[in-house]
């Protein structure tokens, strides 16, 4: 798991408890997950992460006004669900994310805990 850099990761080196994390990675550091930065302003080195946070603008603030960040929130995840369920991506050979990740869960049980439908977002949550 990347982020950009030191920009976005912020740090208390002072204070009583010392050096304190940003959440995120003290989160990955608790789920064995390694996190690794990538350079500032290097957009090239996380392609596919700044592609799809490219992607999800021009569906929303690019394209509509929000009058609060509630409206904007529930147009972002609505949108994520629609992308998740319903658009085919060719780099999935035309599956749409959820069919991937429910073939591959399929074929490699061992490396679910648990059915990933119950960590994706619904039209009704």
């Amino acid at each position: 798991m990347t982020d950009n850099g030191v920009q976005f990761v912020q740090r208390d080196q002072g204070g009583p408890l010392g050096w304190i994390g940003h959440i995120f990675g003290r989160v990955c550091e608790q789920n064995g997950i390694e996190h690794r930065l990538t350079k500032p302003y290097h957009p090239w080195t996380n392609g596919q992460a700044e592609r799809m946070v490219r992607t999800i603008k021009e569906a929303t603030v690019k394209s509509f006004h929000y009058t609060s960040i509630n409206e904007l929130r529930r147009h972002v995840r609505d949108w994520l669900v629609a992308y998740n369920f319903a658009k085919q991506l060719k780099a999935l050979r035309f599956k749409t994310t959820y069919e991937a990740i429910e073939e591959l869960r399929k074929s490699k049980p061992d490396i679910f805990n648990m059915k990933p439908l119950h960590h994706m977002l619904g039209l009704n949550t």
